[in-house]
């Protein structure tokens, strides 16, 4: 594509050119501050190089059509490399006389003094991309020859790599659609900052948002001054809550030359408000008249100087979230604790709505599991009463949707030492949204200690407990898994429905009491894997910092031996032998599920059942959401195993360790691969022990599943509710109340259809993946502005997707996107979450893509050890995808890029439709 001529007006763009001039060549920033004078807005003097004096310097050096060129070679790998030519060409380009008539006009409109240089593209500042930050802004230029090269800088921004990436990201054409440049006359400023006239994180419109710095604002807008925050009301501008930011640095003009100078603020006025009580009652006075301007929610520049407010610029809020506002009366969480909850990978244990006994007693199980792990590190008394409070509080159960309770859980990470490190990698493991700041995570503890030789001595107990249960890890799995399976099978080998229920219950308590107390000392291997992990990605980033993100994940992988990928195996071998029969695999294809058992048997296939026999017997307890007490598992429901089948193509045999192996021969040797090796071993260690725990958790959760059917149907028999399965909704306490006596039978029924008719409801939202409380989580307001609405989220139309990567290996397929799993054919397996049921559908799938997980998710793990390309953490998938696109998946670079639109109905797109509701499903 060949850049246009210039057009015909060729000259500098003021507040009394004609709206049309305005609208065709100011951009978006120009058209902004031609609205702003025009309403009487005090704005510093400016002026627009407009679209016309680009679009003839581009021209000219396109004559040849070598920036056309340039630009049909952008991928992602190569944007550095073109917008590197691209911007020597462009800041070397000799600039036509009319264009430097046009560039000194300008500057002299804005007072020919000290001025900002900013790029105003003809798509920034839109209602749906801001393009913030994306174009190049200088400030305190002076002189004509510095403003022009100024000029030059902005046009060249027009080709960063930063611009062509996020164009990439978005879909965009390369070749945009201009850019103008703003001289704006530079105010001394005594404070800047900036003013939303919405709340940008919760979207509250009735709060505006003010933050100020000394100085320039551009301490603020590059996130190097901490600055101060107030939140002001929107009708009456009353002050809802002030922050005190440190303010330690202020920028101002330099003696000479552009950019910014920079000084330390005097310890008195960081300690006070930089603002006065009447400025904040300008600034929400300013606000009020920018919006009414734009008629939208506005992200406002300002700054004082002398008696003086200057509005520099003014944008829409892109993004900004919806807000519903609670009812009438409604009490408002402005404060109260704060609480984070994220859905992260527990969607891989939890997922969708979950009854209320599994909620239940998934959270009582995690916090007795805790408890005993703090006192298997002999944290003192006083701290296990402190620990016994906040421990069962680590899940969140909103509109039937599990959470985790994240302070909760940096708290129960900070019990081991070495907690900067381990809380960063429990990020990564755990794959929540965004990691927490530095001075939010150092505020939280589990519990009081002070500097007294006394705590200090504890402290030094629990340190020299946790490293003794970290070096001999090995063997406390040994001695537990010896223990967990004489137990296991004392437990699982009794008919509970030949039972009194008073006796099942007396068994379900005696497995609580004694696996939960052997569990606890066992999360030590969590810390250890954070540990090893942590260790491996501290010596990759120093060792090899140009190494692949995939390595760290690759080299810690447990191999082969990882108990957690036989079902699969077993599954592709049940699978050859159903390929090598076409009768038999003409029945299972054909036969409904429910019906495969009876067909087999009727058509003499005697050899295979035995087969499938054997399989229910080792594996009878998985199944797809098999941690969900309500779901039945294959011994209870066999029939499931044979949609399972037909997911399974074949047995693939790889092994990501030696992608890792070859890396690591190749630019790692002598003393540091040794060193690393000791580390890796530990890391492949903990994960292989850890997926062998999981195993145990399963077995002890079909266990309970046993167990509570058969309470289930003991209180059916004696009317206290009208069907066994009405078991799952209730709540843990309520059941141990029907047998303990605190509980009376009468109420139980009109409960169930209570809660019935309350999932029915919460089945028709969707649920976010994080959201913030304030006070009690159940307060009014709180889960109103939390996200959870109704219907899918709408696609953005972008091209490019980026995750996690977890494998490495490049995939071009058509994606299969999918909530249940299912044989891809060779696809790309898309979804929002997977649990370990999701392993059967691995084998036919050429990569795998999940919009939510980690890299240490029980899927992203087998799928490495099938040599799977996997990318993890892919933020708006389920939104983005359909069935039937094209897709390449890179699992070293964790890209997910669409190479074509899924066929229409008549094409005929191959694979299950996709989920309307992943998340809420």
């Amino acid at each position: 594509m060949a850049y246009r001529k210039a057009w015909g007006f060729m000259r500098a763009i003021i507040a009394e050119s004609p709206p049309g001039e305005v609208a065709r060549a100011a951009g978006g920033k120009g058209a902004n501050l031609f609205a702003l004078s025009g309403n009487g807005i005090d704005v510093p003097r400016w002026a627009v190089v407009g679209l016309d004096v680009f679009q003839e310097c581009i021209a000219a050096l396109d004559e040849s059509g070598r920036i056309g060129k340039l630009l049909d070679e952008v991928t992602p790998d190569s944007a550095e490399r073109v917008s590197g030519q691209l911007a020597g060409l462009v800041e070397a380009a000799e600039l036509s006389g009319r264009a430097a008539s046009v560039i000194a006009d300008a500057y002299t409109r804005a007072g020919g003094g000290r001025v900002a240089v900013r790029s105003s593209g003809a798509e920034e500042d839109g209602a749906r991309l801001s393009f913030a930050g994306q174009f190049a802004t200088s400030l305190n230029v002076t002189g004509l020859a510095e403003v022009e090269a100024h000029v030059k800088k902005c046009w060249a921004s027009a080709f960063s790599e930063r611009l062509l990436l996020y164009r990439l990201h978005h879909g965009l054409p390369l070749h945009g659609a201009g850019l103008a440049v703003v001289v704006q006359e530079m105010v001394a400023a005594e404070r800047s900052g900036v003013l939303f006239t919405a709340d940008p994180v919760s979207g509250d419109r009735r709060r505006y948002v003010v933050s100020s710095v000394y100085g320039l604002g551009e301490g603020l807008v590059s996130g190097a001054v901490d600055a101060d925050t107030v939140t002001l009301d929107a009708a009456t501008g009353e002050v809802a809550e002030t922050v005190l930011g440190d303010k330690r640095e202020r920028y101002h003009a330099p003696a000479s030359g552009a950019g910014c100078q920079i000084s330390e603020v005097p310890p008195a006025e960081r300690e006070k408000l930089s603002l006065t009580p009447k400025e904040l009652a300008r600034l929400h006075e300013a606000g009020r008249r920018v919006q009414a301007v734009f008629g939208t929610p506005q992200d406002i520049e300002w700054a004082f100087a002398g008696d003086v407010l200057w509005i520099l610029q003014a944008r829409p809020i892109t993004a900004l979230p919806e807000y519903a506002a609670p009812p009438d009366g409604a009490a408002e969480p402005a404060d109260g604790e704060i609480r984070i909850w994220d859905n992260a990978n527990i969607v891989e244990s939890f997922s969708g709505i979950v009854s209320p006994l599994t909620f239940s007693f998934a959270a009582h199980v995690y916090g007795k599991v805790y408890e005993n792990y703090a006192r298997a590190l002999r944290v003192p008394r006083a701290g296990l009463r402190e620990i016994e409070e906040w421990a069962p509080q680590m899940l969140g159960y909103f509109h039937g949707r599990v959470y985790y309770n994240l302070f909760n859980w940096y708290r129960m990470v900070r019990i081991a030492p070495l907690y900067k490190l381990n809380r960063k990698v429990l990020e990564i493991a755990i794959g929540v949204e965004e990691g927490l700041d530095d001075e939010t995570a150092e505020a939280i503890r589990p519990y009081t200690v002070s500097a007294s030789p006394r705590d200090r001595l504890a402290r030094a107990r629990t340190v020299a407990a946790f490293v003794h249960r970290f070096l001999t890890m090995n063997r406390s799995v040994e001695r537990f898994m010896a223990y967990f399976y004489a137990a296991y099978r004392e437990f699982d080998n009794v008919d509970y429905d030949a039972l009194d229920g008073q006796d099942v219950y007396r068994r379900f308590r005696a497995l609580e009491k004694d696996l939960l107390e052997k569990w606890g000392p066992m999360q030590t291997l969590d810390a250890a894997i954070l540990w090893s992990i942590g260790g491996l990605a501290l010596l990759n980033r120093r060792w090899l910092p140009d190494a692949p993100e995939w390595l760290t994940w690759s080299a810690a992988s447990p191999g082969p031996r990882v108990e957690s990928i036989e079902p699969a195996r077993a599954l592709a071998r049940l699978a050859v032998t159903v390929r090598a029969d076409a009768a038999l695999e003409r029945l299972i294809r054909e036969t409904p599920a429910e019906d495969t058992f009876a067909a087999l048997r009727g058509n003499g296939h005697t050899e295979f059942l035995a087969a499938v026999d054997a399989y229910i017997a080792a594996y009878g307890y998985r199944s797809l959401d098999e941690l969900k007490l309500e779901v039945p598992d294959l011994r209870e429901d066999p029939s499931a195993l044979f949609a399972l089948v037909r997911t399974a193509l074949s047995e693939v045999d790889a092994d990501p360790g030696r992608k890792a192996d070859a890396y690591l021969d190749a630019h790692l040797r002598g003393p540091r691969r040794l060193v690393y090796d000791v580390v890796r071993r530990k890391a492949q260690s903990s994960l292989y022990n850890r997926e062998r725990l999981r195993f145990c958790r399963t077995r002890a959760f079909g266990s309970a599943k046993r167990m509570l059917r058969a309470m289930g149907r003991d209180l059916a028999r004696t009317r206290a509710i009208e069907h066994w399965n009405d078991v799952f909704f209730l709540r843990l306490e309520e059941l141990r109340g029907v047998y303990e006596g605190t509980t009376g039978n009468t109420g139980l029924r009109g409960l169930v259809e209570l809660r019935k008719r309350q999932q029915a409801q919460d089945g028709q939202l969707s649920a976010p993946s994080r959201f913030v409380t304030r006070g009690a989580p159940y307060r009014r307001g709180n889960l109103e502005q939390a996200g959870f609405t109704t219907g899918p989220a709408a696609r953005t139309g972008v091209q490019e997707l980026r995750g996690t990567p977890c494998c490495p290996g490049v995939v071009e397929a058509p994606a299969v996107v999918t909530d249940t799993p299912v044989d891809v054919n060779g696809g790309v397996l898309v979804t929002y979450r997977t649990d370990p049921g999701w392993v059967a559908a691995l084998p036919s799938a050429s990569a795998l893509v999940i919009e939510r997980g980690s890299p240490l998710t029980h899927v992203a793990i087998v799928a490495r050890e099938l040599g799977i390309p996997t990318v993890v953490q892919v933020k708006g998938l389920m939104a983005e995808l359909e069935t039937g696109m094209r897709l390449r998946v890179d699992g070293a670079t964790g890209s997910v890029r669409i190479l074509a639109d899924a066929p229409d109905a008549a094409g005929g797109a191959a694979g299950p439709e996709a989920a309307k509701d992943p998340a809420g499903a």
